[in-house]
């Protein structure tokens, strides 16, 4: 059948597939070696649901360190079955994991409507993306981030399907639980622009940043000191251990005897010296530079769809891959993104991803500390090996979009 002529069922059936697939794969995490030296937010996120439940105020009476937008994935398994103490409560535990498993399955679904719109085969990128928790590991089981991922995943779905306003608003919203959404506004503003006109970008630019200071302005007039603390956390971080730049210095430190000192803060081990200071300067350099020459790039090439999504593919990934920080869990942004890409560079995109996600669990949760605290010697490779993947699949994918403009390749 023509690829123009495929059926909408076909888009349906394949989702709900993928979505049981899914399911398996959500239940492989819980058996086996998956289980084993598991590193889990969830008792960060059981004390702030629990703070929640008792009636205090985020920012006001306790601290945290994400913004107001991840509230409800505290507060709703706090309020379902409230804990006590460091240790997670099954309820709170099982709540939290039916949230994310949710909003995998939506994001799943998202992503078949934006093929749908891509008139692309929906079997292999959702597939992909159903299996894919397997490839990175647990980390899934225990982070927030399926939250975001599926506002942006919801978002790039709308915005393929001529849904404007819906798509600025779900980058709103997806900038204040996370922030990295906000890397794909340019984009969506641009291509609003192109297809719309400049008073319908404006418009859906100010439902985007309207949306996010709407989420925002309630803690802030309660708390602006608290507010700021958790933005000022963020922004202060050191080198992570994970990151790029760090990857080199141990790398380094191997090779060259480069002295190397570690530290914990912030919640998560860095790499600590003058030479860690400069390189994570010079990491958010290049992590904004890049991420400029993307969203030139694509506002200077045709406003296709296709070119949307390898845009906002080539962004979230040279934000991850160029950051000062990379968490294993940055990497679950990615999964309802990448296998969007079509043609024969999506699937060298999806080979690049697919290699990040198995080299991150390399060490990720069972070696990590050997890796954080001893920079062991065969683990620093691997992690090198890792971050140039990543980098790797951020250039593939923007590389693309200058030759866009004299020849497009999709619709």
């Amino acid at each position: 059948m023509s690829e123009n002529l495929r059926p909408d069922r076909t888009y349906a059936v394949a989702a709900f597939a993928a979505i049981a697939v899914f399911v398996g794969t959500w239940t492989l995490l819980h058996v086996g070696f998956y289980r084993h030296k598991q590193i889990a937010d969830t008792p960060v996120y059981q004390r702030y649901g629990n703070q929640i439940a008792h009636g205090k105020v985020p920012y006001r009476d306790f601290h945290l360190e994400y913004p107001p937008g991840a509230l409800p994935m505290f507060a709703l398994p706090g309020l379902a079955a409230p804990g006590h103490g460091q240790n997670v409560k099954p309820g709170f535990r099982r709540t939290f994991e039916t949230l994310m498993w949710m909003c995998g399955a939506v994001a799943l679904l998202a992503m078949a409507l934006t093929l749908r719109a891509l008139r692309a085969d929906p079997w292999v990128p959702l597939l992909f993306a159903a299996v894919a928790p397997l490839a990175l590991g647990s980390v899934i089981l225990s982070r927030f981030d399926l939250w975001p991922a599926v506002l942006v995943a919801g978002a790039t779905a709308a915005l393929v399907s001529a849904r404007f306003r819906t798509g600025h608003v779900l980058l709103g919203i997806g900038a204040a639980a996370k922030f990295y959404p906000g890397v794909l506004l340019p984009l969506a503003v641009a291509y609003t622009w192109k297809r719309r006109g400049r008073r319908e970008a404006l418009f859906c630019l100010g439902l985007a940043v309207g949306v996010f200071a709407l989420i925002f302005l309630p803690f802030v007039v309660l708390a602006p000191g608290g507010v700021w603390h958790s933005v000022s956390v963020q922004l202060g971080r050191p080198l992570q251990v994970e990151s790029l730049g760090a990857a080199l210095l141990l790398v380094a430190h191997h090779v060259f005897g480069f002295g190397l000192a570690g530290e914990t803060s912030h919640g998560s081990q860095n790499v600590a010296g003058t030479a860690a200071d400069v390189l994570g300067i010079a990491s958010t350099v290049v992590q904004v530079a890049v991420l400029v020459w993307i969203w030139v790039a694509f506002a200077r090439g045709p406003a296709t769809s296709s070119a949307l999504v390898r845009a906002s593919a080539a962004a979230v990934c040279a934000f991850i891959a160029f950051g000062k920080v990379l968490s294993p869990q940055f990497l679950i942004w990615l999964i309802p993104v990448v296998p969007l890409v079509r043609g024969r560079r999506g699937l060298w995109a999806g080979a690049l991803l697919l290699a990040a996600l198995v080299l991150t669990q390399v060490w990720f949760p069972f070696r990590y500390f050997r890796l954080a605290l001893d920079f062991e010697a065969g683990l620093s490779w691997v992690l090198l090996a890792r971050d140039l993947m990543l980098v790797a699949l951020a250039l593939l994918l923007a590389s693309s979009l200058r030759r866009d403009a004299i020849r497009p390749e999709y619709p």
